[in-house]
């Protein structure tokens, strides 16, 4: 899950991406609304968390113009504000949820996987290919009945490869899914966590590099 943090409180703001992080979220933060739209224009978020009241551009205009765009991932408004209208407001100018400050943060992290689950394409529970069967939901990995003990980042690649169903997956997108804005785009990290990857799958291997393109499994 890929989540785009939009909050000009610089400690709130890192303190929540942190957080995800720990949850497993590939997370990028900004700290207001022009580089919020920039970023969103072009990168694919599931999930936007946008503080209301941000100064410059108001984080109504940026709601409206992220709906307006269609391309964007479900929005979820932060406000000091908790007053019913004000949550009305939210909702009618296009947010998929709003949570008032200050909140309990298992709280935001259960709303945005619930958003997250809303704007993903329905999927198989279980993901299955060539003896893998992994689990999204509990977040397990199996291969010829062996359980395997992956990272977050080897189980999110080799959940895109399961999800690619024979198609080529490239390392940007495996950068993009399972790592967020910090990492090096030059970085050898993909090519890294598959070498992992493939040790902990074990024989025969599965998954095949497609030069100049990416991996297939």
């Amino acid at each position: 899950m890929r989540v785009l943090i939009v909050e000009d409180e610089r400690l709130l703001a890192d303190t929540i991406a942190d957080g995800l992080r720990e949850e497993a979220m590939a997370v990028d933060v900004v700290y207001d609304g022009d580089v919020a739209l920039e970023r969103a224009a072009y990168i694919e978020y599931d999930v936007i968390v946008l503080d209301r009241d941000l100064p410059t551009v108001h984080g109504d205009d940026v709601c409206r113009e992220l709906v307006a765009a269609q391309g964007a991932g479900r929005i979820l408004m932060l406000t000091a504000a908790g007053e019913v209208e004000e949550r009305v407001d939210g909702l009618l100018m296009g947010a998929d949820d709003y949570l008032p400050k200050p909140f309990v943060f298992s709280e935001l992290v259960a709303r945005v996987r619930a958003l997250s689950r809303r704007s993903a394409p329905p999927v198989p529970p279980v993901l299955e290919k060539a003896g893998i069967r992994l689990d999204p939901y509990r977040h397990t990995v199996e291969r010829d009945g062996r359980e395997l003990k992956l990272t977050k980042k080897e189980f999110t690649v080799l959940e895109e490869l399961l999800r690619a169903g024979g198609g080529v997956v490239s390392a940007e997108r495996l950068l993009d899914r399972a790592w967020d804005e910090n990492i090096d785009p030059f970085s050898n990290i993909v090519r890294v966590t598959m070498a992992t990857l493939r040790k902990k799958l074990g024989e025969p291997a599965v998954i095949e590099t497609v030069t100049g393109s990416g991996y297939r499994l």
